[in-house]
């Protein structure tokens, strides 16, 4: 997983792109992305919960998902396999290193009730589901202390989902900078919102 992030440019204060599309020419977003319909938000597995902000993670996680509702495009999934695109969260510390506490399960939600403008949203699941990096489910550790370097900014990536192992596979649309997360408004889901808009543009003009 950490090879994942290893293409994260700490040295941006601001980068929203679809995964690889530097070339004008390509779409700004795959056709499956803009007819997807359900989503699952998560928080990075590989966060470490901080311990001078220990809920800034969940935070993020449940702003995400009621600014989700209240736009109204998708409805939420439950589990990775039920998703169409999975938004995986992560709140920068602004340092570019920091203490936090590992092993905690920030993903384990056997019930959850949102509010939003649209009305709560209330989901279940059976039990506990496996971390979405280790579809195999192996024995999670206890918490335990450790130190996070370079995860200075907040990060929000968009993964094709309909499978377990989802984070495995590169984002195809990321958005990393300084309080892109910010608490309630979101700023990195409103790029995400213009580049859908920006993208059936391009579908549009180019049928």
């Amino acid at each position: 997983m950490i090879c994942r992030r290893s293409a994260v440019g700490l040295t941006l204060l601001f980068s929203c792109i679809v995964a690889g599309g530097k070339d004008k020419k390509k779409l700004i977003l795959p056709a499956d992305v803009l007819q997807a319909q359900t989503v699952l938000v998560v928080i990075d597995p590989d966060a470490g919960e901080a311990i001078d902000a220990p809920m800034a993670n969940r935070t993020a996680r449940d702003d995400v998902e009621k600014a989700l509702m209240n736009w109204g495009r998708f409805r939420m999934a439950v589990s990775a396999l039920d998703a169409d695109l999975v938004i995986s969260v992560r709140k920068g510390s602004g340092k570019m290193a920091g203490p936090t506490i590992g092993g905690i399960p920030n993903n384990d939600r056997p019930v959850i009730l949102q509010p939003s403008e649209s009305g709560p949203r209330v989901g279940g699941q059976g039990g506990t589901p496996p971390p979405l990096s280790d579809p195999m489910g192996s024995q999670q550790q206890s918490p335990y202390p450790r130190v996070e370097v370079g995860q200075a900014q907040d990060t929000f990536f968009v993964y094709r989902g309909r499978r377990d192992d989802a984070l495995d596979s590169p984002p195809v649309w990321r958005c990393m900078g300084m309080d892109m997360l910010r608490h309630p408004g979101v700023p990195a889901l409103n790029e995400f919102r213009k580049a859908i808009v920006e993208a059936e543009k391009q579908q549009a003009n180019n049928p």
